[in-house]
């Protein structure tokens, strides 16, 4: 049985590409380990089909957070039995390289995102010079790898030269909850900077409906001030974070789903949330940008309204749109169910296994 060690910066809590990943491998007679961070709101971890080991860190954000889980994370891996570590993004890349080298393990990497073209990280030009050179080191050297869409694949064959293969995050295909339809608009996923949240409160005033945000993140200060100053505090119903197994149940509930986010970096513009596909899953038309990866999904499938900017009139006039015109909700409903058949995880899983089976093959 080949072991596998994964490292992602989060919590593990609500990872759910890496818990489909780690899941699937574990299934299919592979030792999996996700190592992860541990922080003091950390809630006690459930059982899975593979192990979870949290590093605790001292500091929580910037520099000094980095330096330290990149430091514990190296000397964990360093003594720790395994055939081949995947490293989940920039931000755990060098201990993963450094321990491959010394121990000659298999080394593989998983891009979640175009971590140098993240707004938080353009926009610091410092902080920008320093990622941009790590990943110019460390990426031509993993031969090995994968991403969550074609563009950023794309980017790193012209970038780097290595040819990565696409794991898309689809959810499993299972039994929809049968719940009564509200007059919601649904925001899932983290409440961060750059996702137009304030653009997306304005649009809720010119329309009527109730928006309930399930998620969490940098930017909810700002959001609930955002909401106070708007006078919506009844209108806006703040969830927290959610369990993935609990999400379905909120998607069901809505009418709409937002997908939205400023094309600030080409990590935004080439983005493929992981709810654009909770929604195609909950037979749930969703609001979405225009941007490449949704459009190659929606030319074929038709289950979303793209829009071309984030004026909140443009998402207003979407949004009513759906909750008005019976004849193209139901379309785009019945389209979603459709597409279940094809985007789902027990498709894309295959793909998965074949990358890893390949790896330990040369």
């Amino acid at each position: 049985m080949k072991q596998v060690v994964f490292s992602v910066t989060n919590d593990l809590s609500y990872d759910q590409r890496m818990h489909r990943i780690c899941t699937t491998l574990a299934e299919n007679n592979y030792d999996v380990l996700l190592v992860g961070r541990k922080r003091r709101s950390s809630i006690p971890l459930t059982l899975k089909k593979f192990k979870q080991k949290r590093l605790f860190c001292l500091f929580n954000k910037g520099v000094l957070f980095y330096v330290e889980f990149n430091v514990r994370l190296f000397f964990y891996l360093l003594f720790k039995k395994t055939d081949a570590v995947c490293a989940i993004d920039l931000d755990t890349i060098l201990p993963v390289l450094f321990v491959s080298k010394i121990r000659n393990k298999k080394r593989l990497y998983d891009a979640h995102e175009l971590f140098c073209e993240m707004k938080e990280i353009i926009s610091r030009p410092v902080i920008h010079r320093i990622w941009k050179r790590i990943e110019k080191y460390s990426v031509p050297q993993f031969a090995y790898g994968y991403t969550v869409g074609f563009c950023i694949a794309e980017e790193f064959h012209k970038l780097y030269g290595v040819k990565y293969q696409v794991i898309r995050n689809f959810p499993l295909l299972q039994d929809l909850p049968v719940e009564q339809k509200e007059r919601t608009i649904l925001y899932q996923g983290a409440v961060n900077e750059g996702r137009a949240l304030d653009q997306l409160l304005d649009a809720l005033k010119l329309t009527d409906a109730v928006l309930v945000v399930c998620g969490d993140g940098n930017y909810m200060r700002q959001f609930k001030d955002g909401i106070k100053n708007r006078n919506l505090q009844n209108r806006v119903l703040l969830k927290g974070m959610i369990p993935p197994l609990e999400l379905p149940v909120y998607a069901a509930k809505a009418m709409v789903g937002v997908n939205l986010v400023e094309a600030k970096g080409l990590n935004q513009y080439y983005s493929l949330a992981n709810k654009f596909f909770d929604y195609i899953h909950a037979g749930l038309p969703q609001v979405c940008m225009n941007y490449p990866e949704y459009k190659r999904i929606n030319d074929t499938y038709q289950v979303a309204l793209l829009i071309n900017d984030l004026k909140p009139e443009t998402i207003a006039r979407a949004i009513n749109n759906l909750i008005t015109n019976d004849v193209l909700y139901k379309q785009l409903q019945e389209n979603c169910l459709k597409a279940r058949a094809f985007l789902n995880w027990q498709q894309e899983e295959k793909k998965l296994l074949d990358i890893y089976a390949s790896t330990f093959e040369k």
